[in-house]
């Protein structure tokens, strides 16, 4: 080749780029980094007020429709004003209640949707994960329903888990009604789920937790402001219905001493064992009915028998049970009713569950973790009563630590046990203890009592959510500094014969073709070289079909790779900031894994680089 056809990277400080391709970088060439708030967050914070008020009527609505339908089953009478069916007369047909309901579940389920099985949370992570945040219409209707019939015939669930997933269909719904993207559809999704979770518990701080670790598997300002804005608009809507008292009631606690403190956070982790133990008790229950050799929609109401045999025995198991929670945590029962109550409801409630009804696991959950919470914390203060442990407070430990093992949410369930009690020196115990349960539980198990169900059918839930390794590091301090580029003058034959010499300069994929004023005027690859359309006597330039994509050398690699994804290209040229810019490096996929390679070092143990200096001899005697 002629001694110009290539330059090599000592010259590349003379290159520049044209004017004219400098002002269409600056308008579509270039990425641009997406502004945290813009007009269009604005825009969706106002739809998901509006969600927030949709979801708090939700909410209330179906509260007033499960406490009609337990009148109905155990009471014989009109009425939507709360009550329990553990007060109920009905003798041995109270077995009867929990079959007749899961029968119209099951016909439900079989002729309706499916998807209405289980606790509802699993199933809205499945559509966010899978299928974009879309949500079928005919979920926002047949999940409360069922859910509905399920506890007001009497099954052991809780409303959190179908109004969650109700609401978060509504948003999908609305989502899909409407224009947006995928990722603002499931910030509506979330503020949707939220906002349900809000009006049944008053708890927007923890809804908002919950959204994070559960559905929306990020933390960024587009979607945080909105589902903030939707769980605030929903728990207020709540004040508005049912006033601003706490919705689990318990007498005022004292701030636990060191001592009793340390019994907190061992409990937690004993609670962490338990939640994992729950955790596979339950799947094994769920794939015993899968061996039955009859149809999944009969299930529930085989499921039911045992519902309603255990609530015969103890009527305090059938139905959501939110006030055995509140006398749990307020001890009010004798700690051996309470230890047969927690054993009871979790085998109602993990068969029931299993057999595919329609209902939440928060209730039951917090129910056993409560109950059994207060009787560790009754032979503890049998066994060291200086210690100053207060069976309240270990109730209420044991209830948020059960929940966080389970779920794998940390600070959704310390929050929510303080906003569900407003008591304010729960808080340390419940940290302490939630944080050694989510350890303990993490260890034993790798999936949660959400994300077991959807990874089983090949789904792959995100167990952390880390910080983006590309967004942190600047497209200068990647990208190759040594580059090759090209003449545009040189003929196709030149450079086909100084590749065939097989030089070290000459492996590259991609090259930068310069005029004779050192301007960039496009990349050409390797297949481009080799195109048969081409003779030997084309100049380069006439190879090159579309403007140079490139990136200034301050973009970050996260800019650089999405702007490689949408244009389908494998490297990029960058460039300076300086008028005009110069081809400072060349940017390949190669550079880009580069990152994760740094990654993976960040993650490796180092040697100290830290010594403890040693005394000398002579000091040491001076000192003996």
């Amino acid at each position: 080749m002629e001694e110009d056809a290539v330059i090599h990277g000592a010259s590349l400080a003379g290159l520049t780029i044209s004017p004219s391709l400098d002002l269409v970088a600056e308008n579509t060439q270039v990425p641009q980094l997406t502004a945290s708030i813009d007009r269009r967050v604005v825009w969706l914070c106002g739809v998901a007020i509006v969600l927030g008020v949709a979801g708090a009527l939700l909410a209330e609505a179906l509260i007033k429709l499960i406490a009609l339908i337990t009148n109905l089953s155990f009471y014989g009478r009109f009425s939507i004003d709360p009550s329990s069916p553990a007060n109920n007369h009905l003798g041995l047909f109270v077995i009867a209640v929990p079959i007749l309901g899961a029968l119209v579940i099951g016909f439900m389920a079989r002729y309706g949707s499916k998807a209405i099985r289980g606790h509802g949370i699993p199933e809205a992570m499945d559509q966010v994960l899978t299928n974009r945040s879309r949500i079928p219409a005919r979920m926002a209707f047949l999940k409360p329903v069922s859910a509905a019939i399920a506890m007001g015939t009497g099954g052991p669930f809780g409303a959190e888990g179908p109004i969650i997933a109700t609401g978060g269909a509504l948003g999908s719904l609305l989502g899909q009604f409407i224009r947006t993207t995928p990722v603002e559809r499931k910030t509506l999704l979330a503020v949707g789920a939220a906002a349900g979770m809000a009006a049944i518990f008053g708890c927007p701080v923890a809804a908002v937790l919950l959204s994070i670790e559960l559905l929306l598997f990020e933390y960024r300002p587009r979607s945080i402001i909105p589902v903030a804005l939707g769980a605030a608009t929903a728990a207020g809507m709540r004040v508005f219905f049912e006033g601003s008292d706490p919705v689990f009631k318990m007498p005022p606690i004292e701030a636990p001493h060191l001592m009793a403190m340390a019994f907190y956070i061992l409990l937690g982790a004993v609670m962490g064992v338990a939640a994992a133990a729950v955790t596979r008790i339950v799947c094994a229950v769920e794939d015993a009915f899968e061996r039955l050799p009859i149809h999944w929609m009969w299930w529930p109401a085989i499921g039911a028998v045992a519902v309603g045999v255990i609530g015969y025995f103890q009527p305090y198991t059938l139905g959501v049970g939110y006030s055995n929670i509140s006398a749990i945590i307020s001890n009010q029962w004798p700690t051996q009713f309470v230890a047969i109550l927690c054993f009871a409801k979790f085998v109602s409630w993990s068969i029931a569950l299993g057999s595919g009804t329609s209902g939440g696991t928060m209730a039951p959950l917090f129910t056993v973790g409560g109950g059994l919470g207060q009787v560790l914390g009754a032979m503890a203060v049998a066994l060291v009563p200086a210690a100053g442990i207060d069976l309240k407070i270990a109730a209420l430990v044991g209830m948020a630590a059960m929940f966080a093992g389970a779920s794998r949410t940390l600070l959704a369930s310390t929050v929510m046990a303080f906003e569900t009690t407003l008591q304010p020196f729960s808080v340390l115990p419940l940290l302490g203890g939630c944080g050694a349960s989510y350890l303990v539980a993490t260890l034993l198990i790798k999936n949660s009592i959400m994300t077991e169900k959807i990874v089983r059918r090949g789904v792959a839930a995100p167990h952390e959510y880390t910080p983006d390794l590309l967004q942190q590091v600047l497209v200068r301090d990647v990208a190759s500094k040594h580059v090759i580029a090209l003449s545009a003058k040189q003929t196709l034959g030149q450079v086909r014969q100084w590749i065939a010499t097989d030089g070290p300069d000459s492996h590259h994929q991609g090259f930068p073709i310069v005029d004779a004023d050192s301007v960039l005027i496009g990349v050409l690859t390797r297949r481009d070289f080799s195109s048969a359309k081409a003779t030997n006597d084309t100049a380069l330039k006439d190879l090159i079909a579309r403007l140079p994509k490139f990136v200034y050398e301050d973009t970050t690699a996260r800019q650089a790779v999405d702007h490689m994804v949408r244009h389908d290209i494998g490297r990029l040229p960058v460039m300076s900031h300086s008028k005009p810019p110069k081809l400072v490096g060349m940017l390949t996929r190669s550079d880009i894994l580069s990152v994760f390679r740094r990654g993976l070092d960040e993650s490796a143990q180092e040697a100290p680089t830290l010594k403890m200096p040693r005394l000398r001899r002579s000091a040491t005697k001076r000192v003996a």
